[in-house]
Parts: structure tokens; C-alpha cells; sequence
């Protein structure tokens, strides 16, 4: 049986923006005995899913965001990607009514069996790494957020002994209330999201309430080479259990004579790590720490390690064509997490890249081009990266209409044995839907070189 929210202090909620968390949190919401408003410009009246929430007692409003959906409302449940800026969201801030996300529901759900994971980069393969340890630990564990199911939907059916892993965004901890981890784990900070939060500070602190209902009893797993994160768990309640590439972390987990080390137990080596790059390296450092507190064992955990070679779209290997090796990373949609794919290869690279333009320069990938011998470029930034590659001296720069003509470019201006990387640096939005639609074209036109 599903359980439903106890002792929940609002009467009437709006659920703005439906998608999968907000169709997901107004079922909750009706289940609940809570009254419910949903209200998205988008859905169409005869979509499905209006029929389901009418049918369960809740009130729907689509097509427009009229300010008179908030008339009554004590509570307003706002899907993450909505701005700030939204009318009803300036109103409801405006009457004094809460903001929260649907995170939060599910924290109210779950006591404390929660493992969630932030950062700027690395959260997917992370989550993933401390999940697949727990399971090979004969541990329980459902997987939850933007890698997984939707929260709530995962917390209402969870078992008492069973454990949720949540990868966490900015956005979503923008939200919260209550919501509170067990086990935090910050893995980094860099510039992102900036069109969202305005200003590095404000992005900061929404990562950062990751932390703010944690209590001596819980655990914050946090990058000790990062001078933001330590600025950030500075004056953490949590116990603070670092990992570090750099130094020994006596209370967590680090790298030392060619092995990895949690606390004072020799966990593997690390030339027998089948994930490659060194960011790479700081996401194993703290899926051990975090898999560790969580109860798995260091067998569960070495044969992760030995065997796990990468998440779909995140610096996946795809494919061997004639001696060229192709890479899909199409979730680098930001500088800092192309610069850490390209850290990952020695050997001669072409670099596929591109795609909505932010504003920002590309200047900060010129320490990490140095291998790069072509780029191929697409998009709305093909112009600005072809004056980064210029600046790097990269004598070949190919415009190509989409991530397809650019896997063919690159096959032509490559030999044997070189990396053909696809690393944006950008989100994917001017020209497909999500990350995962570009990575996909990336993936079959390798296939169809074949």
C-alpha cells in the first residue's frame, strides 16, 4: 500500500507544472485528503492525464497561468524548471505563500534513508556508483530523481529497511523545507545555470540546503580539493567525511601509492578501476565514502569498480571503428565538464562541440586542448568555439549542421588510434530536446560508420 503524507500542515495546494514530478506530486496531494489545484500552459485538456487527476477530486487549469489559481492556495509545489520569474511564482511570493518542490514531499515520506547526491558535475555517474555498491552489498536501494524515477513516486513505496539514492539539483534544493539526507555528498561547484540563478551565490546556496536540516547524527561526503565546497560545509551540523585525489583524509576516502584508501582500509587499486578520467577518480572517491556509511562492503564495492564502465551520455565508450575510439558525453553541457573529459585522454582527440549559447566564452577549455588536433563544431557557439580552437592553434575547424554530419566529419580528419570525443560544452536545447536525444544521434551514426 502506497503511503501518504501525515500530519502535512497545508490545506490547499497548487502543483504548478505537471511533467512527471508535478503529475506525481498532485496524485500524492489527492491521495493525502490534501485539496489540489494543478495549473500547466502546455497540457491540453484532453490529455490523459487531466482525465486521471479530475477523476481523483483535483482541480485543473491549463493553457494560461491566470494569477486567480492562487486564490485560496497556502502552499504552491513548483516544478523545478520553472523560473523564478514565472507570474504565479511571483505572486505566490508576493501573498507570502511557500515555494517548495517536489523533492520535499518526498522527504516527508522518507525518515531517514536517504543518500543524495549534488554537484555541478559528476552527479549521475556518482549516484549510479553508490547505488550499484549497495545492491552488490545485498543491500535494498531504489534510485530517485533526475537520474531515476520521480521522487515521491519512489518514496511512497519504499520499505522500512530500504534505502533512496537521489541525485539532487540546484533546482530542486531551491525548494525544500524539511527535506534532509542521511548520508549529503557535494562533489563540486562550478558556474552553471547562471541564466536560472543570476548569480554564483545564489546557485551556491541552493546546492548548499542540501545541508541545512542535517544534524550531527548525519554525514556530509564532500570534495576537500574544492575550495567552494569546503567554504560551503564550512559550518555543516552533519559529521564532514572529505575525499580527496590530493591529499590523505584520516575520516574519509583518498588516493595514495597507486591505491584507494577509506579512512585506513586499502580498497582497491587504482589501475584496476574500469572507469576512466580523473574526475572520474573524485566521483569513485565519493561514492566509496558514501556507499561506506551506507553499509556496503568493500567486496560489493570492488566489483563495481573492476566492472562499471560508465552511464549512458556520461563520457560513455561507444565504439572501436577501424582504430578510432568514440566517446558519447553528451551530458557535458557546461565548460567544466568537457574540460574534464578531454583531461581523461593523452592520445591525439577531435572534439565535437557545441550547441545553445549562455554567453559565456569558451576560454577556460584552452589549458585542456593541448591534444586536441580538430574540432567540429555545431550550433549557436560553432562561431565561438571556432575562435577558442584558434586561439589554441587547432589548424582543423569543421562548421557542421548537427551532431550526425559531425560524426562523419570527424571520421574523416581522423586516424587510427585517436579519440573522437563528444563533449558539447553546452546544452542541447537549441537544436534537440534534451542531452540525451543528441547523445542518441552521436551513438547510431557510430553504429551506421560500421
Amino acid at each position: 500500500m502506497k503511503k501518504t503524507l501525515e500530519n502535512f500542515p497545508y490545506q490547499h495546494v497548487l502543483v504548478l507544472g505537471l511533467a512527471k514530478s508535478g503529475t506525481a506530486a498532485a496524485r500524492l496531494l489527492a491521495r493525502s485528503n490534501t485539496k489540489v489545484r494543478v495549473n500547466d500552459l502546455k497540457t491540453s485538456q484532453d490529455d490523459p492525464v487531466i482525465s486521471e487527476l479530475v477523476s481523483l477530486g483535483v482541480d485543473v487549469i491549463v493553457g494560461s497561468h491566470p494569477v486567480t489559481a492562487l486564490d485560496g492556495i497556502d502552499l504552491l509545489v513548483k516544478n523545478p524548471g520553472i523560473p523564478y520569474e514565472n507570474v504565479l511564482v511571483m505572486e505566490a511570493s508576493k501573498r507570502g505563500i511557500p515555494i517548495i518542490t517536489e523533492v520535499e514531499l518526498a522527504g516527508r515520506l522518507v525518515s531517514d534513508n536517504i543518500i543524495g547526491i549534488t554537484g555541478s558535475n559528476g552527479k549521475t555517474t556518482t549516484t549510479t556508483l553508490i547505488s550499484e555498491m549497495l545492491l552488490q552489498s545485498n543491500k535494498t536501494v531504489s534510485i530517485a530523481g533526475n537520474i531515476g524515477n520521480v521522487a515521491t513516486e519512489v518514496a511512497e513505496q519504499m520499505d522500512a529497511d530500504e534505502t533512496m539514492v537521489i541525485e539532487l539539483s540546484s533546482f530542486q534544493l531551491l525548494g525544500v523545507q524539511t527535506f534532509k539526507p542521511k548520508i549529503a555528498v557535494l562533489l563540486n561547484l562550478f558556474e552553471a545555470h547562471l541564466d536560472y540563478h543570476k548569480t554564483f551565490d545564489h546557485y551556491m546556496y541552493a546546492k548548499g540546503n542540501i545541508l541545512a536540516n542535517q544534524s550531527s547524527e548525519d554525514f556530509v561526503v564532500y570534495n576537500l580539493d574544492d575550495t567552494k565546497i569546503t567554504e560551503l560545509v564550512a559550518d555543516a551540523h552533519a559529521e564532514k567525511v572529505p575525499f580527496s585525489t590530493l591529499k590523505p583524509c584520516e575520516n574519509g576516502a583518498w588516493c595514495g601509492e597507486g591505491f584507494i584508501y577509506f579512512r585506513q582500509e586499502k580498497i582497491i587499486r587504482i589501475s584496476e578501476l574500469a572507469l576512466v578520467g580523473k574526475h572520474n577518480l573524485e566521483n569513485i572517491l565519493a561514492a566509496i565514502a558514501a556507499a561506506k556509511l551506507g553499509g556496503a562492503t568493500n567486496e560489493g564495492i570492488v566489483r563495481v569498480l573492476t566492472t562499471f564502465t560508465g552511464v549512458k551520455h556520461r563520457l560513455q565508450f561507444v565504439d572501436n571503428v577501424e582504430g578510432r575510439l568514440f566517446y558519447n558525453d553528451s551530458k557535458a553541457t557546461n565548460i567544466l565538464a568537457t574540460s574534464k573529459a578531454l583531461a581523461a585522454f593523452e592520445q591525439p582527440t577531435i572534439l565535437l562541440a557545441g550547441g545553445l549559447d549562455r554567453g559565456n566564452s569558451f576560454l577556460d577549455l584552452l589549458p585542456y586542448l593541448h591534444h586536441v588536433k580538430a574540432m567540429i563544431v555545431f550550433g549557436q557557439t560553432a562561431e565561438k568555439l571556432r575562435e577558442t580552437a584558434e586561439q589554441a592553434g587547432i589548424e582543423i575547424v569543421e562548421f557542421v549542421d548537427n551532431v550526425k554530419q559531425a560524426v562523419h566529419k570527424a571520421f574523416q580528419v581522423s586516424n587510427s588510434n585517436d579519440v573522437i570525443l563528444l563533449s558539447p560544452a553546452c546544452a542541447s536545447w537549441d537544436q534537440y530536446r534534451t542531452f540525451e536525444e543528441r547523445g542518441d544521434m552521436f551513438v547510431d551514426a557510430v553504429h551506421k560508420l560500421k
